[in-house]
């Protein structure tokens, strides 16, 4: 079909039509391009030139015939919102691999703890150093722990979407290969806390558990409902905490047809071990959110549900909260509307597009709007993220009884209450990380493989932010509940792919390991 000089073209096509290339497309596209009126406070989707290869193909190449991904591209394809950032590398086709993806010679990726309490930037430790900084100490009216969240990739679902891992060698793959990483780093970490999405059952029981088990940690874990065979795992120091109760959350409920996907959540009240009588308690939550991104309507009940759960669990006698710790993936990206809803509290989702809610989508066209209310009453929870309770009408004797227009006036308060746009909860809620690089504005992320890079896991704490002005991404002073005192860095897509993406010879799962230490005021 071809001549005997043709020449290679990505991973599948050869062709000898360079000067076809050089007419098309002669050099990169900046690996910075921006949308005219980027500025650094709130950077706006990006492009590298990862989305264009210099073994660029016309579209009447592809075997799909799938057109060029930004062939009719326009700034209003793309989420509104300045803070949604979005995956600089999109998949055009099954196979389609830029060459920038293509398999490198195996590296290790350095992260750096950074250091809050100090305010500033520039002091940092590279991972692996033990010493502690001395404006970070702990004392006797102070209790500090650490937590991670990790989505450490089930067999069974790395398996299933093996398209997504087309960059790894096979050996990385296999589960004999990975799950002693794992432990690697959950043993150099040494959190108090683990918080672990996509635990398979099989390996939990037979690897997971017992591991962690010899190294200090006791275990709760809350399979996936019907056949999925993952779930949820909170594990604790017992030299740190003594467990107060156990608190799975079912997302799947059969009198409810918007909620029929089997993800779950786990709640935790856990106390500290300390030589005083009455010390404080923590509530620390997992969870992993449905995947869907044309789904919002489900992942905002999820959240609901879970947020209700932990209202329960973390609620005191005096009518307070006990700080609480929220992890989990979330398949949601910073500046979402599900994200802001988390740390602002509030959200009004009138008119808004089912498949905006997590920001995962570019396109809201052919979407339906979010009805109102977004759950039915029978779910129980109410707009405030809270179990309602159901009471009984009060029967009193009275000289009279209520006329009808007083009645049609509660009927009529009763259906504008259940038919809000607004959702509220009572947490004060702040994210660990910044989700951006406050001197470049390029995104963090969390999970990179062979279609995308983006964040979408989290560690949410509770904790008051006081009114200072600066940057985002410039560290902040927290008081309230928890005051965060540190946090492993994150990384851009480009550092993860010197190291050909994620898993890789070192890091076993399509997700990095979150770390941050806190310290509760006793």
């Amino acid at each position: 079909m071809f001549p005997h000089h043709q020449k290679s073209l990505g991973r599948d096509w050869t062709t000898p039509w360079e000067n076809l290339q050089r007419c098309c497309w002669n050099r990169h596209i900046s690996s910075c391009m921006r949308w005219p009126g980027h500025y650094s406070r709130a950077p706006y989707p990006y492009f590298s030139s990862r989305h264009f290869s210099l073994h660029w193909r016309p579209p009447c190449l592809f075997e799909s015939r799938t057109p060029f991904q930004y062939w009719n591209w326009r700034p209003d394809s793309l989420s509104h919102s300045p803070l949604i950032h979005l995956s600089s590398y999109i998949m055009n086709s099954e196979g389609d691999e830029p060459s920038s993806k293509r398999r490198k010679h195996q590296g290790t990726i350095q992260r750096h703890w950074e250091y809050i309490c100090n305010h500033n930037k520039d002091k940092t430790k590279i991972l692996g150093d033990k010493n502690v900084d001395p404006k970070c100490e702990d004392s006797d009216n102070k209790f500090d722990f650490s937590v991670m969240s990790y989505n450490i990739l089930s067999q069974d679902l790395l398996e299933d979407n093996s398209h997504l891992y087309r960059h790894c060698r096979q050996p990385v793959l296999h589960w004999s290969f990975r799950f002693p990483n794992i432990l690697k780093e959950i043993k150099h970490f040494d959190a108090d806390v683990l918080c672990l999405q996509e635990v398979q059952e099989d390996h939990y029981g037979a690897e997971i558990r017992p591991s962690l088990e010899s190294l200090g940690y006791h275990c709760e874990y809350k399979m996936r409902t019907g056949r999925k065979p993952d779930g949820c795992a909170i594990c604790f120091k017992h030299s740190k905490f003594s467990l107060l109760s156990v608190n799975p959350v079912e997302f799947y409920r059969r009198d409810v047809p918007l909620l029929d996907r089997d993800n779950v959540g786990l709640v935790l009240l856990l106390q500290p071990k300390l030589p005083r009588a009455a010390s404080p308690v923590i509530c620390v939550a997992n969870t992993h959110l449905l995947y869907n991104p044309r789904r919002g309507d489900i992942k905002l009940t999820q959240l609901a549900m879970l947020l209700a759960e932990i209202s329960s669990v973390a609620h005191q006698k005096d009518g307070s909260f006990c700080p609480i710790v929220m992890c989990g993936d979330f398949n949601s990206v910073p500046g979402s509307p599900l994200y802001s809803f988390i740390k602002e509290g509030k959200l009004n989702y009138e008119g808004l597009a089912i498949g905006k809610v997590s920001g995962q989508e570019q396109s809201s066209r052919g979407q339906r709007i979010l009805s109102i209310p977004i759950w039915p009453p029978n779910l129980g929870i109410s707009q405030n993220c809270v179990y309602e309770v159901q009471q009984l009408p009060k029967v009193e004797k009275t000289d009279g009884d209520l006329t009808q227009t007083e009645l049609d006036k509660t009927e009529v308060l009763v259906t504008a209450e259940k038919l809000s746009s607004n959702l509220h909860h009572h947490f004060s809620l702040s994210s660990v990380y910044s989700h951006y690089f406050p001197d470049t504005g390029i995104p963090e992320v969390t999970t990179c493989h062979s279609r995308s890079a983006i964040t979408v896991d989290y560690i949410f704490y509770s904790a008051e932010k006081e009114d200072v002005a600066g940057q985002p991404g410039a560290e902040v002073a927290l008081v309230g509940g928890l005051k965060l005192l540190a946090r492993l860095s994150l990384l851009t897509e480009q550092d993860l792919w010197t190291v050909n993406g994620l898993p890789n010879e070192n890091n076993s799962s399509d997700h990095l390991p979150l770390l941050a230490k806190f310290r509760l005021e006793l």
